[in-house]
């Protein structure tokens, strides 16, 4: 009920707009597999996932337009070096969002581990309390939510007070589009 009150207040009291692209993801997937098979990992055994990537994307993001990573203070825009991410994870009956902290700085596998422990907590593997851990109950500067895994293609995620902005990420799909290599014969192509 905390969490609803506070998501409620934050849709009134912070301006919302939204805008939704498709991504071609090829490159992406391939440098995953690449990572992965380079440090000898698999996604369910501390592989590198699309998601960490994407997170690490979504902090050079934030680096590049720093009024993305920044927070209204009531007089002035306190803008933040540092990009901790909240990241939406949950087990269906209960969500959280710990904060992944400096993701701009800290390399990809250490950020990936941090986001295996954060679901690890909440799925019970670790025995402990979400509540008790490192991060929990935290705000960051920007929440990342991931709703790929249930089929849906688009949200519109509510920006958490005191936060600038928010992504949501939707399901990963194989798309026939046009082929834009002059040379090829095949008018399209399989895209990720």
């Amino acid at each position: 009920i905390e969490l609803a009150s506070r998501l409620h207040n934050s849709k009134q009291n912070v301006p919302h707009y939204y805008l939704s692209i498709d991504l071609t993801l090829d490159s992406l997937m391939e440098l995953r597999s690449n990572l992965n098979s380079t440090m000898k990992l698999d996604e369910n055994d501390g592989g590198i996932s699309v998601n960490d990537l994407l997170m690490k994307a979504a902090a050079a993001a934030m680096k590049t337009v720093p009024a993305a990573n920044a927070s209204w203070m009531d007089s002035f825009v306190r803008v933040y070096d540092s990009v901790d991410i909240n990241i939406v994870v949950g087990n269906g009956s209960s969500l959280y969002a710990p904060v992944i902290r400096d993701v701009g700085r800290r390399g990809l596998k250490a950020v990936s581990d941090d986001v295996a422990t954060a679901t690890s907590v909440v799925d019970g593997e670790e025995g402990s309390d979400p509540t008790t851990v490192p991060g929990f109950g935290d705000v960051g500067t920007f929440t990342m939510v991931n709703l790929g895994m249930f089929g849906v293609k688009s949200a519109a995620p509510i920006i958490r007070e005191p936060q600038a902005c928010a992504l949501a990420l939707g399901v990963i799909e194989n798309r026939i589009v046009p082929n834009d290599d002059a040379e090829s014969e095949e008018i399209y192509k399989e895209s990720v």
